[in-house]
């Protein structure tokens, strides 16, 4: 017996050391190896669940992180994974149970699980930049996304993201420190489209009034001028907050009357042109010489199937 831990040890620092080289493959062969020899130790198999998770090959991810649960049901790590894996399936019993396992109290169903957590941010990544938002976690493992993203994310007001459990950096919310937590893939896409405009000669008053008009009205609405901070990896993927954040560059400063750089989520550019000409009337006395500049989309929705 002490031989063969020996070999499934070795082969499963070789799976490791060929991940790190970026040899996924490699490592999947190392670790399958490694479990051949060995097939009641469950770190090859939690490892090999981590590269399919991460390549999202969920069936895949799934099958591995449930035999290192066999193997060890403790390993909180692997029972972590097998309820995004199972959730990404939509494989509703197998989630609702791998939770239940860690200690999280799941009410019975059938469908898929309700378990509102609470505002969370949530880090998506695009083709052109990765951006933390604040989002509505309605499951140990999916969030609505409740900020206005940028373009560039690829994302939307309203999209439900399946997302790690992992946390990768932290931010405050109400003084408390809270975690970040990496999107995985978008489950299902927004109907919000995202547009852009500038406002000129608007006071922040003004501009606080715009975004609750299309609050109120079923959109969104931010204030990117003054929402938004742009961070350096160490930062945004640690604590940047208190001692040891890193000095960065600050953008140019808005004046008192801007100009505003506004970010807009409506499914209808027809109801976000109506809201923005109401404020524009609305103000028209205290703010006379306010001005929309550059009204455009900048990240269209989803067309549905």
């Amino acid at each position: 017996m002490p031989i063969r831990i020996g070999k499934a040890n070795a082969l499963n620092e070789l799976g490791r050391q060929r991940d790190e080289e970026g040899d996924q493959d490699g490592a999947l062969q190392a670790y399958a190896q490694a479990s051949a020899v060995h097939p009641y130790w469950s770190a090859p198999w939690y490892n090999a669940g981590l590269i399919h998770k991460y390549r999202g090959d969920w069936a895949a991810s799934l099958q591995a992180n449930a035999r290192a649960v066999q193997c060890e049901p403790r390993n909180e790590g692997a029972i972590w994974n097998l309820g995004i894996a199972a959730t990404a399936l939509g494989d509703w019993a197998t989630a609702r149970s791998a939770w239940r396992q860690y200690g999280i109290e799941v009410a019975d169903g059938e469908g898929p699980v309700d378990l509102f957590i609470g505002l969370t941010p949530i880090r998506v990544h695009g083709d052109e930049a990765s951006e933390v938002v604040w989002a509505d976690r309605i499951d140990p493992a999916r969030a609505i996304l409740r900020n206005v993203p940028t373009p560039d994310c690829g994302h939307r007001y309203g999209d439900l993201v399946l997302h790690d459990g992992a946390a990768n950096g932290y931010r405050l919310r109400g003084g408390r420190e809270v975690p970040v937590f990496d999107a995985l893939e978008l489950i299902a896409p927004s109907d919000y489209s995202t547009y852009e405009a500038t406002v000129e000669d608007a006071t922040r008053e003004d501009i606080d009034a715009l975004v609750q008009r299309f609050e109120a009205a079923g959109a969104s609405a931010e204030n990117w001028t003054t929402s938004m901070q742009m961070l350096c990896r160490a930062c945004s993927e640690g604590r940047p907050f208190g001692e040891g954040q890193h000095n960065h560059a600050a953008g140019e400063e808005p004046g008192t009357l801007g100009p505003w750089r506004i970010g807009i989520a409506a499914r209808e550019e027809a109801a976000a042109r109506r809201i923005l000409d109401e404020w524009r009337n609305a103000i028209s006395t205290t703010s006379p010489k306010a001005t929309l500049h550059d009204f455009r989309c900048v990240l269209a929705a989803t067309p549905r199937s």
